[in-house]
């Protein structure tokens, strides 16, 4: 989901580069809420389960162009089986296989040096931001004029749903990795508490992948409002009224940006100097930090004693 969220300024550039266009996103079921209702795209198609790619691009014969979003061979093959004048799409500079294979699956494969081996190695080295890498793709297909902001759909109803919200809260999406290499759920609970004392209202805001965090979470009595089961729109819109959002590395962080709020993003120790430059929130004043290496208690204090004072900043 998060990175259909970071395609949606090439999304957007493409309709401003070809306005008479008939534009189709084919994507998965679960990330096809992303797209829905956006006004930049005619048509959505979903991936069935377990169809290949191969077949179901093969729908899409006699497109004029077909663009590979995502840098891996699924979406490369779902492209070529269209078998488009132009199909463009990118892969990593260390995907030797992939880059082999795509000079006959495309007519034009853009290269990323996003690496995590090669960045672990130079953390100096400067990688584009994911929205930056698909916006190239547009730009290759002859886009001249960018449109530079992530874009997500909120209706009147969905702001309607969360109306009883807290207004202008510390929002905290909860997630699995809250709990895992670098965090625990005793220290999330110890972190709320100490945002608590910055005198803004808390809630927290929790997918599938966390329903038994949102319970301890609940328990503890700490924050305002605890949400889980809302649709992406009513997700979007409570962000929307947040002053703030801290989220371990997830597309919340995107989600955040759509709706340009400051953000704090627990990145994960391993990787770190890719995904931070990768996958940061994009365009909105922003903390990025780092999980500790390890559960020691007094790593935990000194990571949560950053986060404090990171979103006592930003607010």
């Amino acid at each position: 989901m998060g990175d259909l969220i970071l395609s949606t300024p090439a999304i957007a550039t493409f309709r401003r580069a070809f306005p008479d266009a008939h534009i189709t996103i084919a994507c998965s079921e679960y990330n096809a809420v992303v797209v829905a209702n956006s006004p930049d795209v005619d048509a959505v198609e979903c991936l069935p389960p377990g169809m290949k790619p191969q077949a179901f691009g093969a729908r899409f014969a006699g497109v004029d162009l077909a663009v590979a979003l995502a840098p891996n061979a699924a979406d490369m093959r779902l492209v070529a089986a269209t078998r488009a004048p132009r199909r463009i799409g990118y892969t990593y500079e260390r995907r030797y296989l992939t880059r082999l294979i795509a000079r006959r699956w495309l007519t034009d494969c853009l290269i990323s040096n996003a690496d995590p081996a090669t960045c672990e190695r130079d953390p100096h080295l400067f990688v584009m931001h994911e929205v930056n890498q698909v916006l190239a793709l547009a730009q290759r297909a002859g886009a001249t004029e960018i449109v530079p902001d992530l874009r997500v759909m909120i209706s009147d109803d969905d702001r309607a749903e969360v109306a009883d919200f807290p207004l202008d809260p510390i929002v905290i999406h909860l997630g699995r990795r809250w709990t895992e290499h670098g965090s625990t759920t005793a220290s999330l609970l110890e972190l709320l508490r100490q945002l608590r004392l910055l005198g803004r209202p808390l809630v927290a805001t929790y997918g599938a992948d966390a329903v038994d965090l949102a319970d301890a979470v609940r328990s503890a009595g700490i924050v305002d409002r605890v949400a889980g089961g809302l649709t992406f729109g009513q997700w979007a819109a409570a962000f929307e009224r947040a002053a703030c959002i801290v989220t371990i590395d997830t597309g919340a962080t995107h989600v955040a940006s759509a709706v340009k709020r400051p953000t704090i993003v627990l990145f994960e120790h391993t990787y770190f100097w890719l995904n931070s430059q990768e996958w940061s929130p994009y365009r909105v004043p922003n903390a990025v930090l780092r999980k500790p290496p390890t559960d020691a208690p007094e790593a935990l204090a000194a990571s949560r004693a950053e986060i404090v004072a990171a979103v006592a900043r930003l607010l």
